[in-house]
């Protein structure tokens, strides 16, 4: 009888995926692009998992094919998050919102879709439920779908706590991305005394910084846009002073000194178009203010937090992050 039990209790721990206090957070980076249409690098999206928690930050170009590259049903994300409401960042919600109620293995959500952003997120949704008031129409009435899992549940949020459950708390920093881009937002989510720091698209600010002070990972935009660029496009200095430079990233990684730091949302403009970033250009202007460890973010890599933070490349297999180690 003995036997029996330690066996019974052996076969629980595993199926829980071990001992009750190896609690991890994994983060698997979606999409680290931008506008820009690249195949490598869909637009921004982020995936945090912690406990039974799924949550997604920002609806990039493709974010939903990435989840299915992952096998993670759409229709199971349990909360979603916005920075900010910039087309590359919602483009793919109407995708991750009707493709996941649908009833497929990768769809079937049942209850309302729960998402929290800046002001002029409830009034998108709203907006957006009657853009696609004729597909919901036919959808419920041909293929008998529960209304419920198309519905809305938005809240426009302001900087502090904004969502905990099962242990995960998610709390948004507001972030300066311009002055005509107001409010933007970061995020902290905190779980088992782990915490992941996201910064959204920024100007140097801060705020990021002591958000980040001692976090396990944290995700961070950057821009190097080609100056060749400013005479055609003269756009393209806007959207350099709306973002951070690689030296002014450094500089927040050397304050927050996080256990990884992480690129994503990769501003990388030349003419002509590329298709990568080049990580030797990139990596060589942070190390002018930044010597700690350093991932330069490719879409499906991913990062696993227990008592140290493990970084996987997008195939799976382990990678090391940056060092300045000889």
């Amino acid at each position: 009888m003995h036997a029996k039990l330690c066996l019974a209790l052996l076969a629980a721990v595993l199926a829980c995926g071990g001992p009750a206090g190896a609690a991890e957070m994994r983060v698997t980076l979606l999409g680290t692009g931008t506008p820009t249409p690249r195949l490598s690098a869909f637009s921004a999206s982020t995936l945090v998992e912690a406990g039974p928690e799924k949550l997604i930050f920002d609806f990039g170009r493709g974010s939903t094919i990435r989840l299915f590259q992952q096998k993670i049903p759409i229709g199971a994300i349990t909360a979603h998050f916005i920075t900010h409401l910039h087309s590359d960042h919602v483009v793919g919600l109407p995708d991750m919102w009707l493709t996941g109620w649908i009833g497929t293995p990768y769809g079937s959500r049942k209850t309302p879709m729960l998402i929290f952003g800046p002001k002029g997120t409830v009034a998108m949704t709203e907006n957006l439920t009657k853009a696609f008031s004729e597909d919901i129409r036919i959808r419920i009435a041909d293929e008998d779908y529960p209304p419920e899992g198309v519905a809305f549940a938005a809240k426009d949020i302001e900087p502090g706590p904004v969502y905990e459950k099962n242990g995960v708390k998610v709390s948004a920093i507001e972030v300066n991305h311009g002055e005509k881009i107001k409010p933007a937002f970061g995020y902290v989510v905190e779980y088992d005394g782990k915490k992941v720091v996201l910064s959204g698209d920024t100007k140097p600010d801060d705020r990021v910084a002591k958000a980040a002070e001692g976090a396990d990972l944290l995700i961070h935009e950057v821009a190097v846009i080609d100056a060749d660029l400013f005479k055609a496009y003269p756009n393209y200095r806007a959207i350099e002073n709306h973002h951070t430079s690689p030296e002014e990233t450094g500089k927040i990684f050397t304050q927050a000194r996080p256990k990884l730091a992480v690129y994503s949302h990769i501003v990388f403009a030349t003419q002509p178009p590329t298709q990568d970033v080049p990580e030797g250009a990139l990596l060589q202007r942070t190390r002018t203010t930044y010597q700690g460890p350093l991932v330069i973010g490719r879409d499906l890599m991913s990062f696993v937090i227990s008592d140290e933070v493990n970084s996987f490349a997008p195939d799976g297999s382990a990678m090391k992050p940056f060092t300045t180690d000889k």
